[in-house]
């Protein structure tokens, strides 16, 4: 495993909930971003509480996350070490009650 792999790995580990993304959660850089980031807050996951990791910011993450989760885009969320999947994914997830579930912040 690449260094970079070890990191994104490490991060994903470590922190519940962690969304790859273009901006931080207090300024989204992408409308799929700032879509992904909507969708949590819906969910009730605290933008505070969210780790967001900036792609804009480290070429290496930004490509070595799509070789992570074999996913061509970003934003991607993972919950508790799983890939989830994009914006789109989220928002079906959203809209069926799955993602509250996966959350855990189902009410």
């Amino acid at each position: 495993m690449s260094d970079t792999q070890q990191r994104i790995d490490e991060l994903v580990k470590t922190h519940d909930i962690v969304l790859f993304m273009k901006g931080s959660a207090s300024f989204p850089m992408c409308g799929f971003s700032g879509r992904a980031v909507q969708i949590l807050k819906a969910c009730g996951v605290d933008p505070r509480g969210l780790k967001t990791v900036n792609v804009l910011d480290d070429a290496d993450i930004r490509q070595g996350i799509k070789e992570y989760s074999n996913w061509p885009t970003i934003p991607q969320l993972y919950v508790k070490g799983e890939f989830i999947g994009g914006s789109d994914i989220m928002m079906e997830m959203y809209e069926s009650g799955e993602l509250l579930q996966v959350l855990g912040t189902a009410s």
